[in-house]
């Protein structure tokens, strides 16, 4: 196989490219697109945070996500001024408060290319309430709509997506390379656009690790789900935060890990005890 990379699409997180499809016949040269992957930094009041391999739009959300995912801002109230570099590589975000504490401890997570968190999972934290409920049904069609909606994805292959939702639509949905930074960037555009994530529902195209069960915590969503698999820590984490977790999530199949009630009910679960 021969890819051939041209100039970059800077609208649409993509760039253009030719390759030879081979499906059991002549091979086709086809003239497609590759998701863009790039570096990005969030400096906070001029000092270097974080850096990030991501998908390169969206940044304000990505960092704003997650300056709240790790507990360095608690709302918009805590940024002064935030700006994307013109050539896209750093957002500067500028505090109303002038000092700020830099977490001691970087923990490089499981996430795509290896995920950042300054969240020490060993703490306590209390489980999340509320009584937010989905049927199998809702949740196959929610996961078919964020599939539908995954506009990037639908072009080029080869990027997360993830999507929060009320039990009936899709509310947000944001696209990146990392599993991580699509959490990320959700909450940042929950913030943006004035959108409660309390009591909502996550669904994900990636893996549910503990990095990820821990962003949905922070977001007080009590029902996770995903087209793939959990981890044994997530799985864990997930019981002890009161938190559901359906993976493997298609059409008609499904497998709930934890917290069942939310998805089969609690009297076709006491029916099947």
């Amino acid at each position: 196989m021969s890819i051939r990379i041209s100039d970059r699409i800077q609208s649409r997180g993509a760039v253009a490219a030719r390759y030879y499809s081979l499906n059991g016949a002549t091979p086709q040269v086809i003239d497609g697109e590759l998701v863009e992957e790039g570096l990005a930094c969030i400096s906070i009041n001029g000092e270097e945070l974080a850096t990030f391999m991501c998908s390169p739009r969206d940044l304000d959300k990505l960092a704003l996500g997650f300056l709240l995912n790790e507990g360095i801002i608690s709302g918009l109230d805590d940024v002064a001024d935030l700006r994307v570099a013109d050539n896209g590589a750093c957002v500067d975000v500028w505090l109303t408060k002038g000092e700020w504490s830099r977490p001691q401890r970087t923990i490089i997570t499981a996430g795509c290319g290896g995920g950042i968190t300054f969240d020490d999972l060993s703490q306590m934290h209390a489980p999340l309430e509320g009584t937010a409920q989905a049927t199998p049904e809702q949740l196959a069609e929610m996961m078919r709509q964020m599939h539908l909606g995954a506009a990037l994805y639908q072009r080029a292959r080869g990027i997360h997506t993830a999507a929060l939702a009320d039990g009936e639509k899709i509310l947000l949905q944001v696209e990146d390379l990392g599993r991580h930074n699509c959490l990320d960037k959700l909450r940042g555009a929950a913030i943006l656009e004035g959108v409660e994530t309390m009591g909502k529902i996550v669904l994900s195209s990636g893996r549910i690790s503990s990095e990820m069960i821990n962003k949905a915590r922070q977001l007080g969503t009590p029902i996770v789900c995903s087209r793939t698999s959990p981890t044994s820590l997530s799985v864990a984490l997930a019981e002890a935060w009161n938190i559901t977790i359906v993976a493997y999530l298609r059409q008609d199949r499904m497998r709930v890990y934890t917290h069942p009630e939310r998805v089969l009910g609690s009297e076709r679960m006491r029916d099947w005890e």
